[in-house]
């Protein structure tokens, strides 16, 4: 998870710790004072969680994991109940360690304890996949309810972190519903073609990079990605121009901010976990390029499987899982486009992701 969602949601004992925490978020150009701020007000308040705490999350800031996980264990260990250390160290199992049984309990514990900074999306969302990677479904299920109760994502389903109100939300889209069939219609006409400079891609040594975000459960499931975050990547696309000069034209998914295009190639014997995208404001695309028998997409409640050279068009920010339970691999184009009922404001201005 991307650091940048991280920040305190204690309040700091004092005006040198908020100069601390902007030294940090002024992309770090500063952390090593940040630092050493923070250890001065450990030294002068050495009875107090809370300045640990926030080393911490100057640390998860930074995307340094086994620093905060080294800071959040002094402080269990001296106060095993507070919850916001609880919390963020469940998170750090997780993220780090993939330690899911551990997880739950930091997670579940800091959770109940409903101490200031507890009550957030991202720790309910952790703890319902720690959950269900133990496979521990029901509970899993009653921990996303309450979320969604608590309205720290959409729904128990829809549990996006990165969110605009009242974008419409239903987990399958067709592409007239997406109001860009004009630029998914040429695409379809033009499959073949697309395929062809996929397969090419596949054939070269080192294209395909392995996905990152621990989502594979089974098999092996590899990326080249064409755009990112409304940015061309400019040495992949001279690669694929044919492809990349199609996108450059379609502006809802060249310039989508919070979105990639990328080929996405799946080996028999495969299984994506449950899981749900960042934010409710892209929709994803998926361009059958080489389906072979056996692969399947769950979108919230509902199966579906992909057709050569038609689009699957869904909303990843519901929980979706896939099964490649077939002989050969499957080939498809990801096409992320803007949510259509964003403005052109939200566009212009929505952060990346």
């Amino acid at each position: 998870m991307p650091s940048q969602i991280w920040h305190s949601s204690e309040p700091l004992l004092s005006a040198v710790s908020s100069v601390c925490a902007s030294w940090v978020n002024s992309f770090g150009c500063h952390f090593m004072q940040a630092v050493a701020v923070h250890q001065q007000l450990i030294d002068r308040f050495p009875n107090e969680p809370g300045v640990r705490n926030e080393l911490a999350i100057t640390y998860l800031l930074q995307n340094l994991l086994s620093d905060a996980k080294l800071v959040l264990q002094k402080v269990l260990r001296r106060w095993p109940k507070d919850g916001f250390a609880q919390v963020h160290y469940g998170f750090v199992l997780r993220q780090l360690d993939r330690d899911y049984k551990n997880a739950v309990t930091y997670l579940r514990e800091g959770i109940n304890s409903q101490a200031s900074g507890t009550q957030d999306g991202r720790f309910y969302f952790n703890l319902g996949d720690c959950l269900q990677r133990l496979g521990r479904q029901a509970e899993a299920v009653e921990v996303y309810k309450r979320g969604a109760a608590l309205k720290l994502f959409p729904s128990a389903y829809q549990r996006s972190l990165y969110n605009e109100p009242n974008l419409r939300a239903q987990p399958y889209w067709t592409k007239a519903e997406t109001t860009y069939a004009t630029y998914l219609n040429k695409l379809e006409l033009n499959w073949r073609v697309i395929r062809d400079e996929a397969l090419s891609l596949l054939g070269r040594r080192d294209n395909f990079l392995d996905e990152a975000e621990s989502l594979r459960d089974t098999g092996n499931w590899q990326q080249f990605e064409l755009y990112s975050r409304g940015q061309q990547r400019f040495k992949n696309c001279q690669k694929a121009p044919i492809t990349c000069g199609m996108i450059e034209k379609f502006t809802a998914a060249s310039g989508c901010r919070r979105g990639q295009v990328k080929f996405s190639v799946m080996q028999a014997g495969t299984h994506v976990h449950a899981h749900c995208g960042p934010t409710n404001c892209r929709l994803r695309a998926h361009l059958g390029l080489v389906v072979p028998k056996g692969t399947h997409l769950r979108v919230a409640e509902e199966e579906r499987t992909w057709t050569e050279g038609e689009f699957l068009i869904f909303d990843d920010s519901f929980e979706h899982e896939v099964w490649h339970n077939g002989t050969s691999f499957r080939l498809v184009l990801i096409v992320d486009v803007w949510h259509p009922d964003l403005s052109v404001h939200q566009r212009r201005t929505l952060s990346a992701i």
